[in-house]
């Protein structure tokens, strides 16, 4: 009962001192935020050659009956804009970092709901109750 008081405690001064913390914002003009995302074709095609240089996916274009060279020359023919929306799909696409989280996450609330008694999950917790 005193952990699970000094645990709730110490969240909620963390919680108070994170709220009091200034913040700064600016605004941002949309002819900059245009000539930034279209300037930026070289970080772009960068990725994208990152992306097909990895072993996983040229052993999945290999897989897949793709060579990976040819593969690579499509995408150096391909326009500005064709390399921006493949690259924004490399970018969205999942790394494995959604499982982990939502394992961590079910652990947290397995853990949580284990102290507070709701459940027995885990025999390395006591129940407040």
């Amino acid at each position: 009962m005193m952990i699970a008081k000094r645990l709730i405690a110490s969240t909620l001064v963390l919680s108070c001192t994170l709220m009091s913390m200034p913040v700064h914002a600016l605004i941002v003009p949309t002819e900059a935020l245009v000539e930034t995302e279209a300037g930026d074709t070289s970080g772009q095609r960068a990725r994208i050659d990152a992306f097909f240089a990895r072993e996983d996916v040229r052993l999945a274009l290999v897989q897949q009956g793709v060579d990976p060279q040819a593969a690579l020359a499509r995408v150096a023919a391909m326009s500005d804009a064709e390399a921006a929306q493949l690259a924004g799909r490399i970018e969205q696409a999942p790394a494995g970092g959604e499982v982990l989280g939502i394992l961590f996450t079910l652990f947290i609330v397995l853990l949580v709901t284990d102290i507070l008694g709701f459940t027995k999950v885990f025999p390395f917790t006591r129940s407040i109750r």
